[in-house]
């Protein structure tokens, strides 16, 4: 039989140490995997490298890691400790203490693995910095720019982002801060605006291709795969796993519509994110309400993995959770959203729902957004639909929807489509949206008011420092509020997320529990794949990529660190053919 494991196209019967099904945060896996004398194999649903780690900001939470204490941080694990215990909740188990011990040798093992460098968002609070041990400098850190090109032959393979930028230009997330306060606060940030546009532009003349955010994260991880020559087979889908006894000792995957068996001596980690585009299941676990496929995640995460792995008896939890996040409307039925970020925490700028009141603090962060209209529902008062409101004065100073810069219109196909709205006066916004006139005008007159002293009574709006964070600091006492006046717009907002939380209870190893909580010998689980281990929390922007990436390190040390006594009679038998 052909064991080799090449990238190459052809189905062929092998034989690895780990098998990592999904690619991404499951690279670090492979490569923790790789450094501990164990070969991998990686296989991916799609014909993309990278998973929703490519789609997404690449921000990565991690607690006192190494980056952070070398730009400055006084972060340390007692602190960090100390603000978990406050905010967790519901958590399957204590694994996020096994997170928070092995999070700073995780970002070692990268940087010795991977030609990536990172550095610290200073400033980007944790989500709930006013709790004991939170930190309202934050614990995020981020890939530095990085050149495509050192993907070399595999460079088409890399997932793209969700949306191609006009020009070269490699934003990061510290960096999207300050270029959308161009206008408010120039001499910071038409400095960062330049040096990111000759990065871009310069590097296009010498044959680089700069990128930021996801994007850099995932080709970092994937550049360190190719180095380490671990193969990545993309068109391959799990379809099966095999047991002896009670330990998982195989896969069978389909690739390029072809059955492969795949022995595996020591273990297989599901990364293969949520249940995002499973409609299904997320009306069956989440909300009868969630009729319309508006996931940010890989298109690939429709839940095989989590439902493959409840075959052999796995356990679940979480399931009724994502991280959720408001965003614009798609302007086709099955069009992608526009997340809103800092668009919800700028001054001159509040959300009504379908009755016209306010029900929130818009600057509140995503993942408590989506938890705050699910909870109404189930309540029986359901918000309806969403709209953020804007004046003139706003879309003359801020980007919107990251890619309308200050003073361009709004896209008429917005206007067509019916999820925008503009007028001269509220009541006359409220008739066009289709608005109570009466309930719009009393908010808009009220949050005025609130707006002019700086104090949000009804929501409390600027009194976090993560709210303060995509605030306008030029605008007093108050950074998150402003009265509206003059020319009004309305834009329609959506409830998306950026990939199911909820999935396969995994132990402080990785390792996949079932109900009675015995663990699933040779199955582990990682990432989106597994329940959040914070719980129903998010804890700070990047918990989600940083819980992968430490995951992924534990659960390749666990594997490490267990001996295969005996060859299996299925890899023995598989070999004989």
């Amino acid at each position: 039989m052909d064991t080799s494991i090449e990238n190459g196209s052809a189905a062929k019967d092998i034989s690895v140490d780990v098998l990592i099904v999904g690619s991404g945060t499951g690279m670090a896996t492979a490569l923790a995997a790789k450094e501990k004398g164990l070969d991998s194999l990686i296989i991916e649903k799609t014909d993309g490298v990278g998973g929703s780690t490519a789609r997404s900001g690449g921000g990565i939470w991690i607690p006192a890691n190494p980056t952070l204490l070398a730009d400055g941080s006084d972060d340390n694990l007692q602190k960090a400790e100390k603000y978990l215990e406050a905010i967790v909740e519901d958590p399957p188990n204590n694994a996020w203490k096994s997170f928070l011990k092995n999070g700073p040798d995780t970002i070692d093992m990268l940087l010795r693995t991977t030609p990536m460098k990172f550095f610290w968002s200073k400033g980007y609070s944790d989500y709930h910095p006013e709790e004991p041990g939170g930190d309202p400098m934050g614990r995020i850190i981020e890939c530095k720019p990085f050149d495509l090109k050192r993907l070399g032959d595999e460079r088409d393979r890399l997932r793209p982002a969700p949306m191609a930028s006009p020009i070269p230009m490699p934003v990061t997330g510290y960096g999207y801060k300050w270029m959308n306060l161009m206008l408010r606060k120039p001499f910071k940030s038409f400095p960062l605006i330049f040096k990111r546009l000759f990065q871009g532009l310069g590097g296009m003349l010498i044959g680089k291709e700069f990128a930021a955010g996801g994007q850099a994260l995932a080709a970092g991880l994937f550049a360190g795969v190719i180095n380490a020559d671990i193969p990545v087979w993309t068109n391959t889908e799990l379809i099966e796993l095999v047991l002896d006894g009670n330990r998982v000792v195989g896969a069978i995957a389909e690739r390029n519509e072809k059955k492969v068996t795949i022995n595996v001596n020591r273990g297989v980690v599901l990364s293969a994110g949520g249940f995002d585009h499973n409609m299904p299941m997320r009306q069956k676990y989440q909300s009868p309400s969630l009729t319309k496929d508006l996931s940010l995640g890989a298109e690939g995460n429709t839940g095989d993995a989590i439902n493959i792995a409840k075959e052999v008896k796995a356990d679940t939890a979480l399931m009724n959770e994502s991280w959720w996040f408001p965003s614009v409307a798609p302007v086709e039925e099955n069009g992608e959203v526009q997340v809103l970020l800092a668009e919800r925490s700028l001054p001159g700028s509040f959300m009504v729902d379908g009755s016209g009141n306010r029900f929130i603090n818009e600057c509140m962060d995503y993942m408590s957004f989506g938890q705050t209209l699910l909870k109404r529902e189930k309540e029986g008062s359901p918000v309806g639909d969403m709209w953020l409101i804007f004046d003139q004065k706003y879309r003359n100073n801020y980007i919107l929807a990251g890619s309308i810069f200050p003073r361009m219109p709004l896209p008429d196909e917005w206007y067509e489509a019916g999820i925008a709205f503009k007028a001269d006066t509220p009541k006359e916004l409220a008739q066009n949206i289709g608005l109570s006139k009466e309930n719009f005008d009393s908010t808009y007159d009220r949050f005025n008011r609130m707006a002019a002293t700086g104090k949000d009574e009804d929501f409390h709006r600027g009194e976090s420092a993560y709210d303060r964070y995509y605030g306008d600091p030029t605008v007093e006492p108050n950074p998150n509020l402003r009265p509206l006046n003059g020319k009004l717009y309305a834009v329609k907002v959506v409830l998306s997320d950026l990939g199911t939380c909820g999935g396969l209870v995994a132990d402080e190893f990785g390792r996949v529990l079932q109900e009675d909580e015995t663990p699933i010998e040779g199955l582990y689980a990682i990432g989106n794949t597994s329940a959040n281990i914070f719980g129903r929390v998010y804890p700070g922007a990047g918990a989600t990529i940083g819980q992968g990436l430490v995951s992924g390190y534990i659960a390749a040390n666990h594997i490490a660190s267990t001996k295969k006594d005996k060859d299996t009679e299925y890899g023995a038998k598989l070999r004989e053919n």
